[in-house]
């Protein structure tokens, strides 16, 4: 009983009620805290949410840049790709013509060592035939040009002024002269590499072109037709195979002498016929100029 009323006396002592309140006080703090708190942190998570956004925009920025740039890029590689194609086919079509050219050089370098082959087997020929031709006219009133092997006879000695018709005494002249000089260039060690013998006239600068032409041609032409005349020399098969390379030229005044030293025609020296030949060597060496310009 005693104790009861200790019991009631505690409940409702002022220390009690006091502890009570302080309790309250605290748990009411607690919650106030604990309130605080979340605040805070759901205002941090708003800030850092906000952060988050605008990172997150930023980012989207940043890609749809990224999707241009690309984009670009993909265009740059298109065209880059394409360049690179056509770059291609150009390198092949040049490969192509080059690959061509190079044939073209080899067909070129095989026919210069077969002419060069051809040339070596005559090599020295005309210096052969021009010995030949000095030696077999020595004593003679001839002299073999000593660069071409050619004869010149004075068109004074052949004809009469402005004539074509060959004197007795220039057909005594032609006699002792032509058919050593075609004899030897008909013979059988010379004859294959004669590509043509040439009886070729030439006038003086008086008159005009045309008629020094006409009389150049008829003089170079009489000198010819008497070669021909078996009368005068030459075997039937020496003239047949002269004809074979036998041209007869006028060249009016287009080729006259000077005097030696000066630039004053030698009018009486111009007036000549001329004997010379051309080798098959010289028509090859044409021919690789030809094949040298082409080239």
């Amino acid at each position: 009983m005693r104790n009861n009323r200790k019991e009631r006396n505690a409940f409702h002592s002022p220390s009690y009620w006091q502890s009570y309140s302080d309790m309250m006080a605290a748990l009411l703090l607690i919650f106030i805290l604990i309130i605080a708190i979340t605040l805070a942190i759901y205002k941090q998570k708003q800030t850092d949410l906000e952060v988050t956004k605008q990172q997150l925009s930023s980012t989207q920025a940043d890609l749809a840049m990224s999707e241009e740039e690309l984009k670009n890029y993909m265009a740059q590689l298109d065209d880059a790709n394409t360049k690179v194609s056509m770059t291609q086919e150009e390198l092949q079509a040049a490969y192509n013509a080059i690959a061509a050219k190079q044939e073209e050089v080899d067909a070129t370098q095989e026919e210069l060592r077969a002419t060069k082959s051809q040339l070596q087997d005559i090599v020295g020929v005309r210096t052969d035939i021009i010995r030949a031709l000095q030696e077999s006219l020595d004593g003679s009133s001839m002299t073999v040009d000593a660069q071409n092997g050619s004869i010149t006879f004075s068109s004074d000695v052949l004809f009469r002024y402005n004539s074509a018709v060959l004197t007795e005494n220039s057909k005594n002249t032609l006699r002792e002269v032509i058919p050593t000089y075609l004899s030897v260039l008909l013979q059988a060690d010379y004859r294959p590499y004669i590509a043509e013998i040439i009886v070729e006239g030439h006038t003086d600068t008086e008159g005009g072109y045309a008629s020094n032409m006409e009389l150049s041609f008829a003089r170079a032409n009489a000198v010819a037709t008497f070669c021909q005349n078996s009368k005068n020399g030459l075997t039937d098969d020496q003239i047949t195979a002269l004809q074979n390379v036998l041209t007869v030229n006028g060249r009016s005044y287009s080729s006259p002498v000077y005097k030696e030293g000066t630039s004053e025609v030698d009018m009486a020296a111009s007036r000549r016929v001329e004997i010379k030949f051309r080798l098959k060597e010289d028509e090859m060496i044409e021919k690789i100029n030809e094949v040298l310009n082409e080239s």
